[in-house]
């Protein structure tokens, strides 16, 4: 069958893309820009590539007539105030344009909407699904509440507070009952469903066999971690506080913070478990889900990361829109130095950032990195998905990776810190030597005053980190 995959970039969708091509499926993967698209040789004879924006109904005219189902995994919580409007119509422009093909079923992957009054996020999830059951086609809406498993944003959510905090005051929402499910069961009830009658034009909650309260999950996730941690909760935190809380100490953005604030003061569990016995489907415990997880960062397998989205920064434009680096009215800073390894040097470009550091004056990073969190912006901890591979849409620390050529020697980093201006680093492999430029595009005067007063620490940061890339 011949289907088209929605958010194919994201953290649902390059996980789901896999199982719909090992059960045989030709996929058309939609995408809102083409560079940020990375997937193995093996599989691009099974696929195809479309740039597309549901925004504008121009480009949906590519999507092609034949397609016999689809996936609707477009969610955009946190780049927009006013994303609740810009969802709707999304899926409006969506549904209009599948109707006019031949599909015979749509998929969408919704949130847990069980109770009366719910939040801005939930709400509008619940009228995307509306709006997308007008089709003409069969539809199914699978409503997940908490996804847990290796590199997503709960997830890490729940890993940053319990890691870094021993001791943790916290607002009285963390007594709210959900009902979390592993990521593996997320994809496992969303193939299935595909082309399955019995889920023709019904919606179903899908969860795991717990039923904790977001306390309970941290402690549990502590226990897993074999940690000591002691948990308050306080009636005192306001919504804001509540959000600024989550934004200081975990690797979300104030935007994501807040949304995420909102619904985790609505309860989030399944009215009933039905589609298990229709899938045959028998989802993993919360502490099973936490050891797949785990599993996967040992052995340096995670897949996919909600850093990875442009939500998780508030960047909407496409990469193309940056890689190309200006160079009028624009300060730079270029250094060169010859390297003993062409591969160890490439090998030290590619292990850059989180856990590696910036290889010169790590602690002065750190520090850019706390001052920029604390100025509402992205800091230093959203760290790198994967250890070994880097590619272009990869958020890589306070950067956003534009692009990645192993074999070329170049990795081009535009910068996501709060910034009175824009700013780029590129690393080249270039006549045996290894060549490193940073650029700065000023914003009027408090931009070029900003550069000079960081001039003095580039003599020693990146004289250093060139030096240790290069081996010398």
């Amino acid at each position: 069958m011949k289907i088209l995959l929605t958010g194919s970039t994201g953290y649902i969708g390059k996980r789901l893309l896999n199982v719909l091509i090992e059960q045989g499926h030709q996929v058309v993967c939609c995408v809102r820009d083409t560079e940020r698209f990375n997937q193995r040789e093996a599989l691009l004879d099974k696929i195809e590539i479309l740039e597309v924006d549901l925004l504008e109904k121009e480009s949906l005219k590519l999507i092609p007539k034949d397609i016999d189902g689809a996936y609707y995994l477009v969610h955009s919580m946190s780049s927009s105030s006013d994303y609740k409007s810009l969802e709707e119509q999304c899926a409006v422009n969506f549904r209009e344009a599948i109707d006019g093909t031949n599909v015979k079923h749509v998929i969408y992957l919704s949130g847990i909407v069980n109770e009366t009054d719910l939040s801005e996020h939930l709400s509008s999830r619940l009228n995307v699904e509306k709006e997308l059951e007008k089709g003409k086609y069969y539809f199914t809406a699978l409503r997940a509440g908490i996804i847990i498993g290796s590199g997503s944003a709960s997830f890490e959510i729940i890993r940053d507070l319990v890691e870094k905090l021993p001791v943790m005051i916290t607002p009285k929402w963390l007594m709210t009952k959900c009902q979390p499910i592993g990521i593996r069961d997320v994809i496992s009830f969303l193939s299935l469903s595909i082309f399955n009658s019995k889920t023709y034009d019904q919606n179903f909650d899908i969860g795991g066999p717990d039923v904790l309260t977001y306390r309970e999950m941290l402690l549990e996730f502590a226990k897993e971690r074999g940690l000591k941690r002691k948990i308050w909760t306080v009636p005192v935190m306001t919504p804001r506080l509540s959000s600024y809380w989550l934004y200081f100490v975990t690797s979300t953005s104030y935007k994501l913070a807040s949304s995420l604030v909102s619904s985790m003061k609505v309860e989030v569990v399944c009215r009933d478990t039905r589609i298990n016995e229709l899938l045959e489907v028998t989802p993993s415990s919360y502490q099973k889900s936490l050891e797949y997880a785990f599993a996967k960062i040992k052995t340096n397998e995670v897949l996919s990361s909600w850093k990875d989205a442009y939500a998780s920064s508030g960047l909407t434009d496409s990469i193309s829109d940056y890689i190309e680096v200006p160079t009028f009215g624009c300060f730079r800073d270029e250094r060169e130095q010859e390297f003993d390894n062409r591969e160890q040097c490439i090998q030290r470009i590619w292990s850059i950032g989180g856990k590696t550091g910036w290889y010169s004056g790590n602690w002065l990073w750190k520090l850019r990195g706390y001052l920029d969190k604390l100025f509402g912006g992205v800091g230093l901890r959203r760290g790198r998905t994967n250890i070994d591979s880097i590619h272009a849409g990869d958020a890589l620390d306070f950067w956003r990776v534009l692009y990645a050529n192993k074999e070329e020697g170049r990795l081009l980093l535009f910068a996501e810190m709060k910034l009175p201006g824009e700013a780029w680093l590129e690393f080249k492999i270039e006549n045996g030597k290894l060549v490193q430029t940073a650029t700065f595009r000023p914003l009027g005067v408090m931009g070029r005053a900003y550069w000079y007063s960081v001039l003095p620490f580039h003599g020693f940061i990146f004289k250093g980190m060139l030096r240790n890339i290069a081996g010398k």
